[in-house]
């Protein structure tokens, strides 16, 4: 009579033939690594697991960071019925399947955690059907994203569920996963040590690419010891985790203006090389560039603008990779450029005032009196022809005369903006004068 699990060496070649990173997954939660921030006792989870109590989450991360582990690992210390689902395969007709077995569930007294992978790309009437089972407490449900929530997640749903963010694997948490690997296959490692830092490397903070990575290895070159170069060849690098449209490519363009604001160079550079070693357009990135060198260089440095549009036309003329070298110049020169924002919020002020103001006419000496009639009532009347006086400024006022005089542009002690400093200085002198002068005529009259 055969055993009804098979024999033991069938159970061994069974046990084997699962992926390296199956058979590594931590059986408890104290096995985790990467994640003390949450599972430790003072994290979000350990508070949970101490207590009994799981609350319905959303867990954001990079992949391979142990996002599905730990919703399982949640459901089996709480006691809970374990359902997975991908947002990716699943569509209405499976939510209703699955909200109706956790109800069966509940009526047999057992409740269900629910953990739905890649949850931000069920759509909005799709997140809407969890509300009522959230609510009533038929699933306690677990969201996995690699995408920020707050975009991607229906806020209504959003506010029933705790947000805990997963980090990349660090050295410390890839080290202890290949020490793992390496007591499974009860071997060592086949790198020299700095192939096996450059394999760290490769695996840009994600534990299962890791141990994939370290599956084909023993595979391919159990009996060798490879260097840089020969694990190299026999791996792919893990492409960057980038997505243009999504929460990656915001996160990097952020980078590269505080870096670029922060005067920053060499951090604004590798900002600049991960987003095109990812693909972003560089157009894009250009157009961000122009942006912050009137927005952040100002008047501080009037050639910025100038440096960001050649890199503008060099690329247009060129393309890739040639006219990267000028978008790569563009962003020395802005992050080494004084900084002004002067003239941002000076556009700002002004739209401010224009908004309260908007019915005020100009002062009448400004007008032109193309017509009799304008003559008459007094367009142009006492208007100074700057370029007529000694200083080439009159110091008339031009704001209107029911509003007072407003000081929207405030240079800064940096760059050109010293020097405007100082004309408007001279300015605000000789509008002193006119005033004085006007008024002590006024008087005589």
């Amino acid at each position: 009579m055969s055993d009804l699990f098979g024999s033991p060496e069938a159970l061994e070649k069974g046990n084997t033939a699962r992926p390296l990173a199956d058979r590594l997954r931590p059986a408890t939660i104290g096995e985790v690594v990467g994640q003390d921030h949450l599972l430790g006792p003072e994290g979000a989870l350990g508070r949970m697991v101490a207590s009994g109590r799981i609350s319905s989450l959303v867990l954001w991360g990079p992949p391979g960071t142990g996002k599905t582990t730990i919703a399982r690992l949640l459901a089996n210390h709480a006691d809970l019925a374990f359902e997975q689902i991908s947002a990716i395969f699943s569509g209405v007709a499976d939510l209703k399947k699955v909200f109706e077995a956790a109800k069966a569930r509940r009526m047999n007294g057992r409740s269900t955690l629910l953990f739905v992978d890649e949850i931000h790309r069920f759509n909005r009437s799709q997140q809407d059907s969890f509300l009522p089972h959230v609510e009533d407490g038929t699933i306690t449900l677990i969201g996995a994203t690699t995408e920020n929530p707050s975009f991607e997640i229906n806020s209504a749903l959003l506010s029933r569920m705790q947000v805990l963010v997963l980090n990349r694997h660090g050295d410390e948490a890839l080290d202890e996963l290949i020490t793992r690997a390496e007591a499974e296959m009860q071997a060592p490692l086949p790198l020299t040590d700095d192939a096996r830092m450059t394999l760290k490397a490769m695996a840009d903070g994600d534990g299962r690419f890791l141990l994939n990575c370290i599956e084909t290895l023993y595979s391919l070159a159990a009996n060798e010891r490879l260097d840089t170069p020969s694990l190299g060849r026999l791996l792919q690098r893990r492409a960057p985790s980038y997505d243009k449209d999504r929460d990656g490519h915001y996160n990097l363009i952020s980078a590269l203006h505080k870096s670029l604001r922060g005067s920053d160079a060499d951090a604004a550079l590798y900002w600049l090389a991960r987003m095109l070693t990812a693909g972003e357009d560089p157009m894009y990135i250009i157009r961000r560039l122009v942006r912050f060198a009137s927005e952040d260089v100002g008047m501080a440095d009037p050639q910025a603008i100038t440096q960001a549009l050649a890199a503008k036309d060099t690329y247009e003329f060129l393309g890739s990779p040639e006219g990267e070298l000028q978008i790569a110049q563009a962003v020395i020169y802005l992050a080494t450029a004084p900084k002004s924002n002067a003239a941002y919020v000076a556009e700002k002020a002004a739209k401010s005032a224009a908004k309260r103001t908007g019915s005020l006419m100009p002062p009448a000496h400004i007008l032109n009196a193309p017509t009799k009639l304008m003559k008459d009532v007094g367009y142009g009347k006492g208007y100074a022809y700057d370029h007529d006086t000694e200083t080439g400024v009159s110091g008339q006022n031009y704001f209107p005369d029911d509003m007072e005089r407003q000081g929207f542009y405030k240079p800064v002690e940096r760059g050109f903006e010293r020097d405007i400093m100082k004309r408007m200085q001279y300015f605000e002198r000789i509008r002193a004068e006119y005033a004085v002068n006007a008024a002590s005529k006024l008087g005589n009259e």
